[in-house]
């Protein structure tokens, strides 16, 4: 192992320590924080986390946790406003989806009223198989309608990042939206490894296991996950070059 790994592990300690302790009052302070300000705390979680994920990509790949135009400043920019984009997104589906099983179950057995007995499943704090059930079918609408869109506007700012030398200017210049579709999306990579295999075998159970816990742990998974997610985006959908 390089130094780098070993002050890697180190600064990770020593920001998850103060979780395991409750003298600190720092697990309180981040739950309350959560609950106040969700989207800002989702933007820094998100920011750090699958940035980090991105970073241990190049490590894996190339050796090393930064090199000049990879732009970590920029890549966390651009984490930060997906973050925001996946609170939101885990808010318009864990609400809508419990909705649209009743109206379902409505048709189903002709009689109304099934939306409300979802949602109260949903939100039980016992662990059932309905609540299994529900969890699955709110991860599995949220990753087949939103995750490919965001995946595939995530690899576009990578690239976009990577042509502007890695700096804050360059990624706040006008992106080549129809050039980086047509010609430098790995779209091989893309859609057989990210979206065939990723989505449904990694991110339909992980995000299942997010919407059963507790909703103080909710945010906290998803944040943790998002390390996972900057890793898989990193690795499996790279560019044409």
């Amino acid at each position: 192992m390089k130094k780098s790994d070993w002050r890697l592990i180190v600064s990770v300690v020593a920001v998850l320590t103060p979780f395991f302790i409750p003298q600190t009052g720092f697990f309180a302070w981040f739950n309350s924080a959560t609950a106040s300000h969700p989207y800002i705390m989702a933007f820094f979680k998100f920011g750090i986390l699958a940035t980090l994920g991105e970073m241990l990509a190049l490590r894996i790949k190339k050796g090393v946790y930064n090199e000049p135009g990879f732009g970590i400043v920029p890549r966390m920019m651009v984490w930060g406003f997906l973050g925001m984009c996946i609170a939101m997104a885990m808010v318009i589906f864990k609400t809508g989806v419990p909705q649209f099983l009743g109206t379902v179950a409505d048709a189903v057995t002709g009689k109304p009223g099934h939306g409300a007995a979802m949602a109260e499943v949903f939100r039980s704090g016992s662990l059932t198989w309905g609540k299994l059930g529900v969890a699955f079918a709110v991860s599995v609408l949220m990753n087949t309608i939103f995750a490919p869109v965001m995946m595939t506007f995530h690899k576009c700012t990578d690239i976009h990042i990577l042509e502007g030398g890695g700096t804050v200017r360059g990624l706040l210049r006008p992106m080549k939206m129809r050039e980086i579709f047509r010609d430098k999306i790995n779209w091989d990579a893309q859609w057989n490894i990210v979206f065939k295999k990723t989505i449904p075998l990694f991110w339909y159970p992980a995000h299942t296991i997010t919407f059963i816990l507790p909703a103080n742990l909710q945010v906290l998974f998803a944040a943790l996950l998002g390390v996972a997610l900057g890793l898989i985006l990193a690795l499996a959908g790279g560019s044409k070059k």
